[in-house]
């Protein structure tokens, strides 16, 4: 089967990361002492930080070195685009092809399991909290308003003909500015704030007001991040799978569009269940009974654009694992109930309690 891509946008700011959400299933005679769930299917996604950059080149910039002594300044207005930190999740999807029933005999000791909304597999016999914080990144963000470069333009500096004549008017404007704050923060100004508040209150304006016309020297820098997603089910290893393209001058473009460079996924198995023949898998198959879960593989995994490396680490890989089953008896013991914990995102075993 061919790996499966999936690509979308998120929200501004930090990914927005879910709470699992889990419901309990119990095992009564209405449903016939059964549970049904699916064992997880890996799919790996990959977040990717990407940072839009806007530059915008003030107007007195030529002289910015002459009347403030600033030689970094933006010169020209542009647009591009930074790739950020990448980091990796495994994220367990439903596998169809492994969607089991479970029926206990009556008297069991498992009258309830916990599985998610998908119908994987959290807990039997045990109460489940899941353990993954939800962040939400679309939380309200009052931004008070900005005094703008046109907001503090004197009536001097709107009469001067020239562009150096406006750039010296405003620069002798920035000085007064710093001046006043300096007499105000060392008691010397004629008429002084009556308290600690107004004296915060008034510093604060005058500095809003310096940088809006030091922004007209400077230019100005605003920075606007993004996290995109790509996720990918891992059915084999990978050699250089073009996750996805960036361009500097676009962003994060789809794999196929080659005005981007391709930022690479490579994945070797280092823990592998032995291949079986389809005799052997029949049989295998045939001797799973009771609670069917996980024992996943494990595999490396690098990301990288040319020659330099973006992420590396490992991940358990239900794909290169197998299945094992713990039997219904085990539950029978009312006098020592066992309790199962399991990871819902590989379906594996977490923790065994009787």
């Amino acid at each position: 089967m061919k790996n499966w891509i999936i690509m979308a946008g998120l929200l501004l700011g930090m990914p927005l990361l879910a709470q699992t959400k889990v419901v309990k299933k119990n095992a009564v005679k209405a449903n016939d002492f059964g549970i049904t769930y699916s064992l997880p299917k890996t799919s790996l996604v990959v977040d990717a930080e990407v940072t839009k950059v806007t530059c915008k080149a003030g107007p007195y910039y030529q002289y910015a070195e002459k009347y403030l002594g600033v030689k970094e300044v933006v010169t020209e207005d542009q647009v591009y685009f930074e790739l950020g930190k990448i980091t990796l999740i495994n994220r367990g999807l439903p596998d169809a092809d492994n969607t089991y029933i479970v029926e206990f005999k009556q008297g069991t000791v498992a009258p309830y399991a916990y599985l998610t909304e998908d119908g994987l597999l959290c807990s039997i016999n045990a109460e489940y909290t899941p353990t993954d914080a939800e962040e939400d990144s679309t939380s309200e963000k009052k931004n008070k308003p900005k005094i703008s470069g046109a907001s503090v333009l004197s009536e001097e500096l709107l009469m001067a003909g020239s562009t150096a004549k406006q750039a010296e008017v405003a620069a002798k404007q920035i000085y007064r500015i710093r001046d006043s704050r300096l007499n105000i923060l060392t008691g010397e100004a004629d008429n002084l704030p009556p308290d600690g508040d107004a004296m915060k209150l008034v510093i604060q304006q005058l500095e809003e007001q310096e940088q809006a016309l030091t922004h007209l020297f400077t230019g100005t820098v605003s920075r606007e991040t993004e996290h995109f997603e790509v996720s990918l089910i891992p059915n084999d290893e990978l050699e250089k799978e073009i996750l996805f393209r960036f361009s500097r001058q676009m962003g994060i473009v789809d794999a196929d569009d080659l005005g981007g460079e391709p930022v690479y996924m490579s994945l070797t198995a280092i823990e592998r269940a032995p291949a079986l023949d389809p005799k052997e898998a029949e049989k295998k198959e045939k001797s799973l009974k009771g609670i069917v879960y996980n024992v996943p593989g494990k595999a490396s995994i690098e990301i990288f654009r040319g020659k330099k490396t973006l992420y590396k680490g490992e991940a358990q890989i239900t794909q290169f694992g197998t299945r094992e089953g713990l039997a219904p008896v085990m539950f029978e013991d009312k006098k020592a109930p066992v309790k199962v914990w399991f990871y819902p995102e590989t379906g594996a075993i977490k923790q065994i309690i009787q």
